[in-house]
């Protein structure tokens, strides 16, 4: 079986990527170790046509298209073109992209296209209480119509994404987003740390970030050495501003001496993530919206107390005050009431870190959610 992946986002050396990016790394790389063949097509980040193999994994990174307005058509067209070129010399079986990625192609007769619910922009528009995107919107429902079947990462993006689209009628399997928990696992850090608090993710506004900025004066209160310390990548506004600089301006000089105690890191790199949590005395996510979200799964799996939102796939994802803690990504202060609760509970905390590593092995272990994969494609395939 040669299953394609179609993303543009498939981590490189230098570059920033975002959870799909992640997500097809480990899913590609589990699926060549099973004996099955893996491409990955994508628009690169540098103005060249590049090609690698890791682990396996063939990955082609295609010139992007920079002239104004027709860009979007004149890369669909290329990565159409390597599509067939690739099917000619090894016939791909699968073409799998998220909600947007099937809009421009024409399909290939003897090829299965899946469409894997990472959260479109219907999904967000939703979340966000913004307006569909005309364009963006006509794109997904186009790209859903030459769908054969899809997959869910969680239930609530399934129930909340048919509100808007029609699945017409074809498959949809649920599988969550796998984690590593191999690579994710218990590490013990080379530095000691008290009370540290750490956020990894995008640096923007639907991470929850500026409300968990808001919390710290209050945490502070009760734990005056706290600091917390936010690693990734930063969003820009549609002006080309920074959000961590609006940050930096308007949130963190409203904290006065407490703001010696944040500290931005920046990007830091997937093989670094693992050290990031490991020097954490609690991992808060705040989002206001995920689909599934990796960094909470991630983290429960190193056997870190997690705070993650208590909306959308939050509850899917941890047992309130069992296996981590879910909070109200809206309201700093409910957000400091779960941190200072960790921090004040040692004992109950690292007895909830232990039921959080379990849970992961048991629902997103890698493993366990290859075969689920396999069995699925196989099913699209044959049936």
């Amino acid at each position: 079986m040669h299953i394609c992946f179609l993303t543009n986002e498939f981590p490189k050396e230098g570059f920033p990527h975002g959870g799909i990016g992640s997500f097809v790394k480990t899913i590609s790389i589990a699926l060549v170790k099973k004996g099955i063949k893996v491409s990955v097509v994508g628009i690169n980040y540098t103005s060249e046509n590049e090609t690698q193999n890791i682990e396996g994994v063939e990955i082609y990174r295609l010139k992007p298209n920079k002239i104004k307005g027709i860009s979007w058509y004149l890369n669909s067209k290329a990565i159409d073109a390597k599509l067939r070129e690739i099917h000619k010399k090894q016939r791909i079986d699968i073409i799998e992209s998220s909600e947007l990625g099937l809009a421009f192609l024409s399909k290939i007769k003897a090829v299965k296209y899946i469409i894997r619910l990472h959260g479109g922009h219907h999904f967000f528009a939703e979340s966000e209480k913004r307006e569909i995107n005309r364009w963006k919107g006509f794109q997904e429902k186009r790209s859903f119509k030459k769908a054969d079947a899809f997959i869910a990462v969680s239930k609530y993006v399934k129930s909340h994404t048919e509100k808007y689209l029609s699945f017409n009628n074809k498959q949809v399997d649920y599988i969550s987003n796998p984690i590593d928990t191999d690579f994710f696992k218990p590490l013990e850090s080379k530095q000691e740390y008290k009370n540290r608090i750490v956020f990894a993710g995008t640096v923007c506004e639907k991470k929850g970030v500026r409300q968990l900025i808001q919390s710290f004066p209050f945490v502070k209160r009760e734990f005056p050495d706290a600091t917390l310390e936010i690693y990734g990548r930063d969003w820009s506004f549609p002006d080309g501003s920074s959000y961590t600089d609006m940050l930096k301006d308007k949130e963190i000089p409203q904290l006065g001496e407490l703001a010696i105690d944040i500290h931005f890191h920046g990007l830091v790199s997937y093989h670094d993530i693992p050290k990031v949590y490991a020097e954490a005395s609690v991992c808060v996510f705040p989002s206001h919206m995920e689909t599934q979200g990796l960094v909470a799964p991630e983290a429960m799996a190193m056997q870190k107390v997690v705070i993650f939102t208590k909306y959308g796939p939050g509850p899917e994802a941890i047992e309130d005050y069992k296996t981590g803690l879910l909070c109200d990504p809206h309201n700093p202060e409910d957000i400091a009431e779960k941190i200072i609760w960790v921090l004040s509970n040692k004992e109950k905390a690292l007895k909830m870190s232990f039921k959080a590593r379990e849970f992961v092995l048991d629902k997103y272990k890698l493993e366990n959610i290859i075969l689920q994969n396999i069995n699925v494609y196989r099913n699209i395939v044959f049936k």
